[in-house]
């Protein structure tokens, strides 16, 4: 509900910070929602800040001593350390623009979350033979740089616990590289008569006549269209098919 003291429902930030510490407070306060909206508080809504919190400082410890003795520069450059750094160059993408551009904090904290679960998965189901410590500490690093200024004391005290002597708020925003905020593949939707029949994942940049191709061999499309007669054919690169048939 909105915070009203007529109501007699506010919660005072010393309360919440009290109980979760200020990192969570601040970052709830930014979270819940945009600048130009009233607060709504939200019991779950802390406890929600307050659990990702804690997922980070797991996941940070977790690679630790991996990230102080990686190198600087990746040399395992493909598969899943390449959608890794991916992933981190495109959340840089993101709250940067989120935050120079939109003021929007509620949606710069949700892809740095995105983050924090794509670097989870990375480092769970990759056998570490697999992966790159370079890329772990590029994606360690850009997280903790994006998360210092809403939750600035949890990413200083893993700045430093990742062998930083410096402190994290006086390094420079993290930047990304252009390349990088490209996908390999899309998943694009196959339509017959405007309807959806099928989904499938293709290059990002497969050629408007090669995904059209790439349609009409799939085994359920030429079921489904067997019999009729083909009108025309509509592709749009990075996004659909839509087959036309009578």
């Amino acid at each position: 509900a909105k915070m009203s003291k007529s109501k007699g429902n506010v919660v005072s930030p010393e309360d919440i910070m009290a109980r979760y510490g200020a990192d969570t407070s601040r970052l709830f306060i930014l979270f819940a929602a945009p600048p130009e909206r009233d607060l709504e508080w939200s019991d779950q809504g802390v406890e929600g800040c307050y659990r990702f919190l804690q997922r980070v400082w797991r996941l940070v410890n977790a690679v630790a001593d991996e990230v102080k003795d990686a190198p600087a520069v990746p040399t395992k450059t493909t598969g899943v350390n390449l959608e890794m750094r991916r992933l981190a160059h495109r959340t840089v993408y993101r709250v940067t623009r989120d935050i120079e551009e939109r003021f929007g904090f509620n949606t710069a904290i949700s892809a740095i979350m995105e983050l924090v679960n794509g670097m989870y998965q990375f480092i769970d189901r990759v056998p570490p033979v697999d992966r790159d410590p370079a890329v772990t500490k590029e994606a360690i690093e850009k997280l903790l740089l994006l998360l210092a200024p809403f939750a600035p004391f949890i990413a200083e005290e893993l700045w430093e616990r990742t062998g930083h002597a410096e402190s994290i708020h006086k390094q420079p925003w993290p930047a990304y590289e252009e390349a990088l905020l490209q996908e390999e593949h899309v998943t694009i939707v196959v339509q017959i008569n405007g309807r959806v029949r099928d989904r499938m994942v293709v290059p990002a940049d497969l050629a408007p006549e090669d995904m059209q191709q790439a349609v009409l061999e799939q085994p359920r499309v030429q079921k489904l269209i067997a019999g009729k007669k083909i009108v025309k054919i509509v592709p749009v690169p990075k996004k659909l098919v839509n087959i036309v048939v009578r």
